[in-house]
């Protein structure tokens, strides 16, 4: 096991790494930008280190600071939480150059699901199934207009080294087909450094459905079931739950021991996420986040399995901690991403929090680092908090999630929570009956808010 570990990231996910550390009794550094100074897991960790001026470049994606980090503290490992370096396979590889533990997956596999395209080729030769989509990047060579006449529009056009909703338009005709793959290309460009672009199917009304994987790298993996994001604003969630409204036991067991047969083929080390589009009861494969997620607690909730602990675990040569069939899912949970944000127009509001209060009580649980006095800085994600609720069903879930909304008090900044508190009354979703597109049409409905301070 290791000694020591370096918490390579900011706010909540890192407070959340700083814990399941502690349950193990591994000592903690935190590294922090100048904006950081007073944060939680700063306060909390045994040891902090300064690791530069609040832009993210110049220090939670600084490695030369983050390496010097470990030397001077004797850190033997490094955990990167999610964001930031997380997902970087150079990262990882400096980090086993210089005999220090990188607790995620191997490089190779990082850099494999990182590209968009190898990733689906990878999927597909796995027996994933995979949306029906270009066979690899679209150069100016190949006849695009043919290969999407032949997918058949309206077709989605994807930057290959994509993520959180940029590179990605869509073409609802031919007519439209080439302005989506210049302005997919220039958007991938100026944000990835990469104007590979690729085409697939667009699915009109899908669910977003991921299964969460836990692998040990020797040829052992097994799944925790699925997630449903399909709340989502620009792509980027803000409500999940697990299980999905729409996923019975068997669906639920078929695509898990497809993912997790190829997990062990692959011999995946660590947590991961497999994530798919799903309609008329096809899955079709989308990406690989190879990393812990941000909604990774509500499988924390219905399996009671510690995945941040499990993966320092594993990634220290540990076992997994159940097999395939011990694997229960229990109750229903529903995790609310709240932001600092307008609930209406989503801009930021970045500021001190003058009153705070999480909600308590059976089945509620809230990751955030924030407190009463907090000034939440305009540098980074948004992110105040995360409310977690389960239940017996995904009824009572929703009561108490309700109750959990009603009763949380955070003032002096704006934020997203009377958005939730109309969505959690809303009877599609009450009824479950919601996809991919869903709130984006709600929020274009005009003052859905009402009633919900």
């Amino acid at each position: 096991m290791f000694d020591k570990i370096l918490i390579a990231n900011r706010g909540e996910i890192a407070l959340r790494i700083l814990r399941a550390c502690k349950e193990l009794g591994i000592a903690t550094v935190a590294v922090h930008s100048t904006a950081d100074a007073e944060a939680m897991h700063v306060r909390l960790a045994d040891e902090s280190v300064c690791i530069g001026p609040p832009p993210s470049k110049d220090s939670y994606l600084n490695i030369p600071a983050l390496l010097a980090a470990c030397e001077i503290t004797g850190a033997d490992a490094v955990h990167p939480g999610y964001g930031f370096l997380s997902e970087n396979a150079r990262f990882a590889e400096i980090l086993a150059e210089h005999n220090l533990g990188f607790i995620g997956p191997k490089a190779e596999h990082i850099r494999l699901m990182g590209d968009k395209i190898e990733a689906k080729r990878t999927a597909k030769r796995l027996g994933i199934p995979v949306v029906p989509g270009s066979n690899g990047a679209v150069s100016p060579d190949d006849d695009a207009m043919a290969i999407a006449r032949e997918i058949g529009f309206p077709v989605l056009v994807k930057a290959a080294s994509g993520g959180g909703g940029r590179g990605m338009k869509v073409a609802q005709t031919a007519d439209d087909l080439m302005l989506a793959l210049s302005t997919a290309g220039n958007e991938a460009r100026s944000a990835f450094g990469d104007a590979s672009v690729y085409l697939e199917k667009y699915l009109q009304k899908p669910r977003h459905i991921e299964i969460q994987v836990l692998g040990d790298g020797r040829g052992g993996a097994i799944h925790l079931g699925e997630r449903d994001c399909s709340l989502q604003r620009r792509h980027q969630k803000i409500w999940e739950e697990s299980p999905s409204p729409i996923l019975g036991p068997q669906a639920r067991a078929k695509i898990g021991e497809t993912v997790a047969k190829a997990m062990r083929e692959m011999q995946y080390l660590g947590v991961g996420t497999v994530e798919f589009l799903y309609e008329d009861g096809e899955f079709y494969f989308i990406e690989m986040n190879t990393r812990i997620q941000v909604e990774h607690p509500v499988t924390e909730a219905v399996t009671g399995i510690d995945l941040v602990l499990e993966q320092i675990r594993v990634a220290a040569g540990g076992d997994l901690p159940e097999t395939q069939d011990q694997v229960t899912i229990n109750g229903h949970a529903i995790e609310c991403r709240i932001n600092a944000e307008n609930p209406e127009t989503f801009r930021p509001s970045p500021g001190k929090i003058q009153r705070y209060h999480p909600p308590g009580g059976l089945g509620v649980r809230i990751d955030s680092a924030v407190y009463q006095g907090y000034t939440i800085p305009p540098y980074y994600d948004s992110l105040v908090g995360k409310l977690i609720v389960h239940g017996k069903t995904r009824a009572e879930c929703l009561m108490r999630l309700r109750r959990a909304l009603d009763e949380i008090v955070v003032d002096g900044i704006e934020t997203t929570l009377p958005l939730f508190r109309a969505l959690v009354r809303d009877h599609d979703i009450i009824d479950g009956d919601y996809h991919i597109h869903w709130l984006e049409q709600y929020l274009a409905g005009g003052d859905r808010l009402k009633g919900g301070s």
